[in-house]
């Protein structure tokens, strides 16, 4: 049930892609402590982006999950950023992470909801 998804203004290559989201959901299943096995993760292609008036190597992550709880959000920037940092080499005052709590009514999954 958790979703992340990642928008950057930098190239990413296959391999290096496959390696982060890898490392993103394990990231968001733990830190959340849910079964990885309903996480999903998105990296998504290249986008024009801007952050501070700067073209430079930057990161938009939206972060949704039931029941997301706020007092987790600052361990989930926190763990997301150093993640970012150290896979592609972007800064963590080059990201900014939507947190969103999903109502389980809103959440479709296996032909129902949760």
């Amino acid at each position: 049930m958790p979703y992340l998804k990642i928008q950057t203004n930098q190239a990413v290559a296959a391999e290096q892609a496959a390696q982060f989201i890898k490392s993103a959901s394990q990231l968001v299943a733990e830190d959340l402590g849910k079964p990885e096995r309903y996480v999903m993760v998105a990296l998504e292609p290249p986008v024009p982006m801007v952050f501070a008036g700067s073209d430079a190597p930057t990161v938009f992550m939206e972060l949704k999950s039931i029941g997301l709880p706020e007092a987790k959000t600052p361990k989930l920037s926190e763990s997301l950023c150093k993640l970012v940092n150290a896979q592609l080499g972007i800064p963590a005052d080059r990201v900014y992470i939507e947190f969103q709590d999903a109502p389980r009514k809103m959440w479709g999954w296996d032909g129902g909801t949760f």
